[in-house]
Order: structure tokens, then sequence, then C-alpha cells
């Protein structure tokens, strides 16, 4: 008999990382349930740090739309936001040169707008062989339709839609461990 096989676009803690996409003060006061946004955002967060998993964030056009939410920033404490102008993370600086070097081949997606910078990146790094997940209740629009739209092409296209719970606990594949715990915590 042929040994057991788990599926594998089950996450692994050897090569995710989390990309919190343009979550700025002035464009998240728009969207739809901006708090449960910031809030699934910020479980992500700790939930990587507890995990020891790389973490970006980007900022789009900061000049123009502000810096990133400061409940996401006082949890980033030590990171530097990548600076872009294109709605794609693929031309944010070397973002996907340091996803690469970091040996990430999965990338759980955070963020706003779903069906604009959201969306593009996912698109752009599904053509570079990265696996996306994308936490469902961690990225929102203005409008409901091109939020439900987003998701359903990026379904569509080969990205994994899920949720900012399933994504800890699939990382941590296992309970009883201390990092268990913490998550746990973080989760409730």
């Amino acid at each position: 008999m042929s040994p057991i096989k788990r599926n594998p676009k089950l996450l692994s803690s050897k090569s995710t990382a989390l990309l919190i996409i343009d979550i700025q003060e002035k464009i998240l006061a728009v969207m739809k349930d901006p708090e449960l946004v910031v809030s699934n955002t910020i479980k992500l967060i700790k939930g990587f740090k507890v995990l020891r998993l790389p973490i970006f964030y980007t900022e789009q056009y900061p000049k123009g739309l502000g810096s990133t939410a400061s409940q996401i920033t006082n949890e980033l404490e030590g990171f530097n936001p990548i600076q872009k102008m294109s709605f794609s993370c693929f031309g944010a600086e070397d973002l996907f040169k340091r996803l690469s070097d970091n040996n990430v081949s999965q990338v759980v997606v955070a963020g706003i707008e779903s069906h604009v910078c959201v969306q593009q990146t996912v698109l752009d790094l599904l053509a570079n062989n990265i696996q996306i997940n994308v936490a469902a209740d961690a990225v929102s629009s203005r409008k409901e339709i091109d939020y439900k739209t987003a998701l359903e092409r990026m379904r569509y296209n080969g990205a994994e839609i899920t949720t900012s719970e399933a994504v800890l606990f699939e990382l941590l594949n296992v309970c009883g461990t201390e990092e268990f715990k913490a998550i746990s915590k973080i989760v409730k």
C-alpha cells in the first residue's frame, strides 16, 4: 500500500508568508465591514508572529492614500511597508524576489480592495506558480458585488478561498503545542 498523502494545497509553515495589501487609513473607512477586515488581519499577523513566518505589507500611493491603518502598524512593529504605485504588488519594489529568496511557495492574502489590488496581485502570484490562500474575512471592497465577483474570479483562476481562522489552524497542523495555545487565544 502506498503512503497516505496530505493534500498539497494545505498550507505548510515551511513555505508560507502573509501578504497584507494596502489597508490604509484613507480608503479603509469606505470599505464594507472595515472593522472585520482589521480584526481578522490582526489575528493573521499575531498568528504568523507566533509561528515565526514571514510577513510583508504594501501601501498604495501613500502620499495620496495615507499610511497603513494604525491598528495594523501597531502589530507590525519592526516591519517596513513596501510602497507601490501599481495596483498589483507585482510592481511593489522587489516583493516577488523577496518571496522567492525566502522559499515562499504559498501566500496568504489579506487587504483591500478585493477587486483591484488584491485581485491583480493574486492573479500575478498565481502566474508565478505561487499558491494563494485569500482570507475572505480579511479582504474587502466598497461594494458587495465587487467583493463577491473578485472572490469568484480568484477562485476560478486557482486561488484557495478560506478564512483567517482556517489559515492559522492549517499552519499549526497539530494541537497540544505552545503555538496552538497561543493561536487558540488569538482566534477567540
